[in-house]
């Protein structure tokens, strides 16, 4: 099938739940996505962080391969050979106890919120102050079912389905007045978790405060509520360590996993310290799916791969002079308002959201891959096999790009670009 009798199809049968871009890919291989005419792409965004190895990996294919001959699911009513193996190399690159593997991020996320209420609940029994009360952060985005929706800040996620989950209130991002305040008020119940992602992705690319973060891991201690971070999207090495919050030297209560834990395969993971874990038993949480055979025989073929391949430090060098070259660009165009991110989780905010509309589609026409969240951010998640030949090749792209739209629309302002005659 081609790609109008696809997309004629899709109208009929699908919901409308996306806004598809017009391009049928059919192939991929290292970094490189190729379309049903043989043109080939500059993948910048990996399926929005999944892809981490990138496109026909012969380490991912050949587990794929292996395990496929032998047993695709068993579900968790049984032991298969691979579910401890797995969890015994995430717990050792995160510093946590235990694990509960899941099919998504935000089926990891909702277990996380589940955890947090089910050991609030173990604490009062205990006679300790803690409620069922979470704090969020403004501009967070946790995933799209209900639990998540409650403590995922973007009122255009939230309005349609309300009323969400009940007890969560909103932290203003990186504001520790605000924190301190809306953890330690008398007038509300208390706090059973505080909800962080180290990194916001959906909310622009903005790495939260190292003060924030702390204050959030104090505050925490002081009462024994659980700290939540949210590694689904900077997680498993994106931001140049196993997780995001390895660079504030904080250890969590628990944190969740997905994207890239399966390099494209469904797949998420909860991690968290035996504490937490001690208020679940049978039959408190569970999944038909998650931590089958297949998808955790991949999820060992990718964190070995990135092992053997000191493929961490690659991120943390392309991903520098990616950042680099990006912060160079934001001095020669004034458009560009901030650069953000860590490793090979960056964003250039634009001054407007049309132009970051604009730039973003003409990337595309470059066959290059980037995407546009909270408005005016352009959002790069490439592989982590992405090389510096890679980012040149992007930036030229969006230098020339940018210097086009902005004169364009100087020009039909009737402005003139600096450093022309008004006079003619």
């Amino acid at each position: 099938m081609k790609l109008a009798s696809i997309q004629a199809a899709e109208q009929k049968l699908m919901l409308n739940t996306y806004q598809r871009t017009p391009v049928l890919f059919v192939d991929g291989s290292g970094v490189t996505l190729r379309d049903e005419q043989g043109d080939d792409y500059l993948d910048l965004l990996s399926g929005i962080g999944v892809s981490a190895l990138g496109y026909a990996h012969p380490a991912v294919e050949a587990a794929i391969a292996t395990q496929s001959k032998k047993l695709l699911h068993t579900s968790n009513l049984f032991y298969h050979e691979h579910t401890a193996e797995l969890a015994l190399r995430l717990t050792e690159i995160s510093g946590l106890d235990r694990v509960f593997f899941c099919n998504s991020g935000t089926e990891a996320w909702e277990a996380a919120l589940k955890l947090a209420r089910a050991h609030a609940g173990l604490l009062r029994a205990e006679g300790k102050r803690v409620g069922t009360r979470f704090l969020a952060v403004e501009q967070s985005f946790h995933g799209r079912t209900m639990g998540a929706l409650a403590t995922t800040h973007k009122e255009k996620y939230r309005a349609p389905f309300e009323p969400l989950m009940g007890g969560v209130e909103f932290v203003r991002f990186d504001d520790v007045a605000d924190l301190r305040a809306k953890f330690h008020d008398a007038q509300a119940e208390p706090v059973c978790g505080i909800c962080i992602e180290a990194v916001q992705g959906e909310g622009g690319v903005r790495p939260v405060s190292r003060e924030f973060f702390q204050v959030a891991r104090e505050l925490c201690n002081s009462t024994g509520a659980l700290l939540l971070a949210d590694e689904i999207q900077s997680g498993l090495g994106r931001t140049g360590e196993w997780f995001a919050y390895q660079h504030y030297g904080i250890l969590p209560d628990i944190t969740t996993l997905a994207k890239p834990i399966a390099n494209g395969l469904p797949m998420g993971a909860m991690l968290c310290t035996d504490e937490a874990a001690r208020a679940f038993a049978p039959g408190m949480h569970g999944t038909t799916f998650g931590g089958g055979p297949l998808v955790c025989a991949v999820a060992i073929a990718v964190i070995d791969t990135m092992k053997q391949t000191n493929l961490l430090a690659h991120v943390r060098d392309v991903g520098g002079y990616f950042k680099q070259q990006l912060e160079g660009l934001g001095l020669r165009h004034d458009c560009i308002t901030a650069v953000r991110g860590m490793g090979l989780m960056l964003g250039i905010e634009l001054d407007s959201e049309e132009l970051a509309k604009n730039a973003a589609s003409e990337m595309m026409k470059q066959h290059i891959i980037v995407n546009r969240t909270s408005e005016t951010v352009l959002r790069f998640l490439p592989p982590y096999i992405l090389e510096r030949a890679h980012v040149d090749r992007a930036i030229a792209a969006l230098d020339g790009i940018l210097t086009t739209l902005t004169l364009n629309s100087a020009t039909l302002a009737g402005r003139v670009p600096a450093g022309e005659d008004s006079h003619g």
